[in-house]
């Protein structure tokens, strides 16, 4: 197989050689050397390059700029105070990306006197930035269109960028992803925002339990190929823990777009992904001990940074119970938002630090400080304000993902990534799916969880560097298995196609139902919001009713609390005789689903017209469909006029208006209402003129009297 490598910068040409260069070089002259464990982990997650990049600033920071350097700031300044909010967050990824492109890790290299189109410096920095914003501008929308996620429009444009343009970041895109996994600091940021200390403990299980078996099983599954492509145990040991990790910056993402943070499948994959963060220091000390040389580092300088990472998890802990509340509070007196926004980041990037500096992860940090400032009063308003900063961190991300994977490793080794690919994918995937079966989760729930995470993530990444790095993994199998991860994550964005395809379209649950018992004098259809509200007062009078609905889930939920529920679909005559509709005296419908309605009210007067009907209406247009079908306007309610009306009394009154006041505004606006329904109604009896009459319903500005 041949060697993979994805592209350097070539430092062979540079002038002056830094700190970090001198410390690469020694490195690699001495291959048996092994970093100790918090070096590992600096390593890892860029803290070295990190460091040096501050130190290269630091020794700049007494050098004169250049009168282009000086122009911007000076512009930049004058026009401050009157740019957008919007517009001065895009100025500042703008900048950000520009400063990374001039820097010395990116701008390794650069030929003597380069310049585009009489741009130089800084200035080309900003081009390069401007190239990578023109490509996700094109590719997102394009994918978005053709139904494959705005991952895969953000790979496509970093994929693009590395193969097709000649910038700073196509030198050395692993500076752009160690730089743009802010994003999945503040993702995480994000989460600890949602979930209250006492919440979290009662994920315990979930979190520590399910998620060590998950990483275990699939780990175990992953090791066998590994093994039987030719790796000792050492290698594949780490590939397969590696491979075992799925992204969270991918997982979260696809839970956030489609709201189901707080949903049994959210919960179960977020903890398992809170584990998956906290294992890769367990992981990255495993790297240290089956290092050539990892006996070197004694069981007290382990138990040290054991220690040293307790300390530095507590003392965020005692920082974001004690002083993150009060300093937000001085913060917020000023009415300053820009303020807050500085120090929301400001909170981020200090819990990052702290971690970082203790050989921890940057995202466990931010995720603690998130956690803290949970039950805070200013939790909405820093989200409010962290939230431009992720998205724009995360497209990043995935864009610098695209960005770092070698086309020509692909096309060199495309018939091993294309059996790899999939048998990585699929293994993992079984592995999720039964150990959350063996946890007790659902079929349907398991299995999304299982195409979810089946792909492998930005952690592996940092595993197989740190491998690489200690000798255990050679380097061309390192690069193998970091394109393997690429294109898993690559693919990802099809879970919830896959889901639906596997689950197909989903039948709904029947139960076969004995209508013995239905002898009520009232009948309700739909045991909904609605229908079971209207139900208590004919019960609490002692009315016996019959209720029925065609949800299998309600019906058993109702029976816990002792309600009995028919089974039965409402649009049926032979259910509604069942369910002794010739004999009630009322008929209510109240079912959720409009449609549903309208068929039950074509059926009811004309087989059952001694019963009074009552019908809940979703809105406006649906009460004039209703209308149409010959059922008198007394008999439909809409569902939200009231409650609507009784806002708008209670508004009037905390306005300062009496009762009387406020009683006559309001019986106002209600017979106007009624006189306009009533005008609409009696021309939608039409049936030839009645879809002109509802496409032309529209709201109406209500004047003064």
């Amino acid at each position: 197989m041949k060697q993979i490598s994805f592209a350097q910068a070539d430092h062979q040409n540079t002038k002056k050689v830094t700190r970090r260069e001198r410390f690469l070089a020694q490195m690699k002259d001495s291959p048996m050397k092994t970093l100790p464990l918090k070096s590992e982990s600096d390593t890892l997650h860029a803290d070295v390059t990190a460091r040096a990049r501050m130190q290269d600033r630091t020794r700049g920071r007494g050098r004169g700029h250049s009168p282009a350097q000086k122009s911007v700031r000076g512009h930049a300044r004058r026009g401050r105070g009157q740019l957008s909010v919007s517009f001065r967050l895009a100025l500042a990824t703008l900048l950000a990306l520009a400063m990374a492109a001039g820097s010395p890790a990116f701008a390794a290299a650069p030929a003597e006197g380069e310049n585009i189109l009489g741009l130089v410096g800084l200035e080309l920095g900003f081009l390069a930035a401007l190239g990578l914003i023109a490509l996700a501008c094109v590719f997102v929308p394009l994918s978005r269109a053709l139904g494959l996620g705005t991952v895969i429009g953000y790979l496509a444009a970093g994929v693009v960028a590395g193969g097709g343009m000649s910038i700073s970041f196509t030198r050395n895109p692993g500076e752009l992803l160690h730089f743009a996994e802010f994003g999945i600091v503040l993702f995480l940021f994000v989460i600890g925002l949602e979930f209250r200390p006492a919440r979290l403990w009662e994920m315990r299980g979930t979190i520590v339990g399910r998620g060590l078996a998950q990483v275990l099983v699939c780990a175990a599954m992953l090791i066998i190929p590994a093994l039987l492509f030719g790796l000792d145990w050492r290698a594949a040991l780490i590939v397969g823990l590696g491979l075992a990790l799925s992204s969270t910056a991918l997982v979260m993402r696809g839970i956030d777009e489609s709201g189901e943070r707080n949903s049994a499948f959210g919960q179960t994959t977020i903890g398992i992904l809170l584990f998956e963060d906290l294992a890769i220091v367990p992981l990255l000390l495993l790297v240290t001990l089956l290092a050539p040389s990892g006996g070197d580092a004694s069981l007290a300088d382990n138990a040290r940074s054991v220690a040293l990472g307790l300390g530095a998890i507590a003392l965020l802990v005692v920082i974001g119970r004690y002083a993150l509340d009060p300093m937000f509070r001085v913060i917020a007196r000023t009415r300053t938002p820009e303020l807050m926004t500085a120090a929301a980041l400001g909170v981020v990037v200090f819990a990052a630090l702290i971690m970082a500096s203790a050989g921890l992860s940057y995202a466990m940090g931010a995720f603690i400080a998130g956690v803290m400032l949970a039950e805070s009063s200013y939790r909405h308003e820093v989200e409010a304000n962290i939230e431009p900063f992720r998205g724009l961190f995360m497209g990043l991300f995935f864009v610098a993902v695209g960005l770092s994977l070698d086309l020509g490793a692909v096309a060199e080794n495309w018939l091993v990534i294309v059996l790899a690919v999939p048998v990585t994918v699929a293994l993992k995937g079984i592995g999720v799916y039964a150990v959350n079966r063996a946890f007790g989760t659902p079929h349907p729930i398991a299995l999304r969880i299982a195409l979810t995470m089946g792909q492998h993530g930005e952690f592996g990444f940092v595993l197989f560097a740190a491998a690489s790095s200690a000798l255990i993994l050679p380097g061309d199998i390192s690069s193998l298995v970091t394109v393997i991860v690429t294109l898993s994550m690559a693919l990802s964005s099809q879970s919830n196609r896959a889901y639906h395809m596997i689950m197909g379209k989903r039948v709904r649950e029947t139960i076969d139902e004995d209508y013995a018992d239905a002898e009520g004098s009232a009948l309700v259809i739909g045991f909904g919001r609605v229908g079971q509200l209207v139900a208590q007062p004919l019960i609490a009078e002692g009315i016996a009713v019959t209720l029925l609905d065609h949800d299998a889930d309600r019906i058993r939920e109702a029976k816990r609390f002792g309600a009995r529920v028919h089974f039965g679909d409402g649009t049926r005559p032979e259910v509604l005789h069942a369910a002794g509709a010739a004999q009630v005296k009322a008929i209510v419908v109240a079912t959720d689903d409009p449609d549903t309605t309208l068929q039950i009210v074509k059926v009811i007067p004309r087989r059952y017209p001694n019963a009074s009907l009552v019908v809940r209406a979703h809105d406006r247009i649906h009460a004039v469909r209703l209308a149409g079908e010959g059922l008198p306007i007394g008999a439909i309610m809409r569902e939200t006029l009231h409650s609507a009306l009784s806002m708008g009394a209670l508004s009037l009154r905390a306005l300062g208006y009496s009762d009387e006041e406020t009683s006559r505004v309001v019986e106002r606006v209600r017979a106007r209402d009624a006189s306009r329904l009533a005008v609409q109604t009696v021309d939608a009896r039409d049936v030839n003129e009645r879809e002109a009459i509802v496409a032309a319903i529209a709201p109406e500005p209500v004047g003064r009297a």
